[in-house]
């Protein structure tokens, strides 16, 4: 089922997630619904607080980055691989260089903007079957990761613009908590109801 995509403005944008266990209600269908969710909108991650759930979990599917024909040969075979469900995360390490990418999100449509984030993360997490993961990522697939993590702290990448920035922006943010912005998937507003 597709669920409704919460639009900036929405509190639950801000909170901190919560960690969950597996006895989490319908867990299994949540996951499979925010896949559904996150293709529906051509995403390639989607965290809960995304879809109204304060709880620290996202997904990515990082795939359709390898068809970026500037990039590494092997960069380009890892990233056609890299699906993957993260259940309570933790950053243990970032390292290596910052590096700037164009980035957006589905909770902010028609915003995109550079933003610096060190090129190397080292992360632990639960996948889908409770079972514990460590991974070492680089490159897009690090800042995927990052980009959905933030999500579950509350952070979001317009954060992370300069103050300049931030203020050419403001306008746009504004609107779109309004529901003032033209999407094509379902987004629920935090002034409207749900819209298409």
């Amino acid at each position: 089922m597709i669920l409704p995509i919460v639009a900036y403005g929405d509190p639950v944008l801000r909170a901190k997630a919560k960690d969950i266990d597996a006895n989490y209600p319908e867990l299994t269908t949540l996951i499979d619904n925010m896949w559904e969710t996150m293709y529906a909108a051509q995403g390639v991650g989607l965290a809960a607080p995304q879809i109204g759930l304060p709880i620290r979990l996202f997904l990515v599917d990082a795939q359709p980055f390898a068809a970026d024909p500037d990039l590494d040969p092997i960069e380009q075979k890892e990233l056609r691989s890299f699906k993957k469900v993260f259940i309570n995360p933790v950053i243990t390490s970032r390292f290596g260089i910052t590096e700037s990418f164009n980035e957006g999100c589905l909770s902010i449509p028609n915003v995109r903007e550079d933003v610096d984030r060190l090129f190397d993360i080292t992360i632990e997490f639960l996948d889908e079957n409770f079972e514990k993961q460590e991974l070492e990522l680089n490159g897009i697939s690090a800042r995927v990761v990052q980009h959905e993590y933030d999500h579950i702290e509350g952070i979001l990448f317009t954060d992370k613009l300069s103050p300049l920035k931030k203020r050419l922006i403001k306008n746009r943010l504004v609107n779109i908590s309004k529901g003032k912005v033209k999407v094509d998937y379902l987004m629920r507003f935090p002034s409207k109801k749900i819209q298409l």
